[in-house]
């Protein structure tokens, strides 16, 4: 129910955006999802941004799958990737207040990187790297992987998933802010980063869809001895 809600707010959220967007003439952006013309052939960046996606995806896949889909493996991972992560009891009482929740946090500077720095590395800073940020105990399987996925894009610099944009979505989303204060520049951040985040939603809810057949199919082979998918 959680996954459905939220991709519907998105899906809302990235309408607005389309129909701000399209107010928009001759504004070059930066998003991939355009097309080029050079001595008389089309050079297609949705293509492009889709084969980006699709290789981005199967990597992800490799690492599930090369630590089993373990968490507590793949964090090791993580770590050995330059990536600070901490355990901390109840870690939401530290990370709601700024509007931060368990799993993957992008990189901060001034106030927020000096609360994340007071609360989780005991010193004072005004800059934090990004960092995994879970709460003592099990940790769930599927909200993990929305956060490896956010992680990983994050590492291989794929456009929304940087920590201004990120920082809009939260802004724009979790509250009644108005985007007609936004410039053109943060419309386009915005409209990638919300891209990006459904696509890190789909990509768990394929997982899903795909561990929860292949278990009723395992289910039906034990019972039956075989089984239609």
């Amino acid at each position: 129910m959680f996954k459905f809600i939220l991709y519907k707010i998105l899906e809302l959220q990235e309408k607005v955006l389309r129909f701000r967007l399209s107010k928009t003439i001759g504004v070059k952006t930066n998003s991939k999802r355009k097309q080029h013309y050079s001595t008389g052939c089309t050079l297609d960046l949705n293509t492009m941004a889709d084969a980006e996606k699709e290789e981005l995806e199967a990597k992800i896949e490799n690492i599930l799958k090369t630590y089993e889909y373990n968490p507590a493996r793949i964090l090791d991972y993580i770590k050995s990737q330059g990536t600070e992560v901490k355990f901390i009891k109840d870690a939401k009482k530290i990370l709601n207040p700024i509007g931060e929740s368990d799993g993957f946090i992008y990189p901060a500077k001034g106030s927020k990187a000096l609360y994340l720095s007071l609360g989780i590395f005991k010193k004072f800073a005004l800059k934090t790297p990004e960092m995994f940020v879970l709460s003592e105990g099990e940790i769930n399987k599927y909200y993990f992987i929305y956060h490896l996925y956010n992680w990983f894009a994050f590492k291989n610099n794929i456009i929304g998933m940087d920590t201004e944009s990120q920082e809009l979505l939260k802004k724009y989303l979790y509250s009644d802010a108005d985007t007609k204060e936004l410039q053109l520049s943060e419309i386009y951040k915005l409209k990638d980063a919300i891209r990006q985040d459904k696509a890190s939603i789909e990509f768990v809810v394929k997982l899903c869809r795909n561990y929860d057949g292949a278990k009723q199919a395992l289910k039906k082979i034990k019972n039956d001895g075989s089984a239609k998918l």
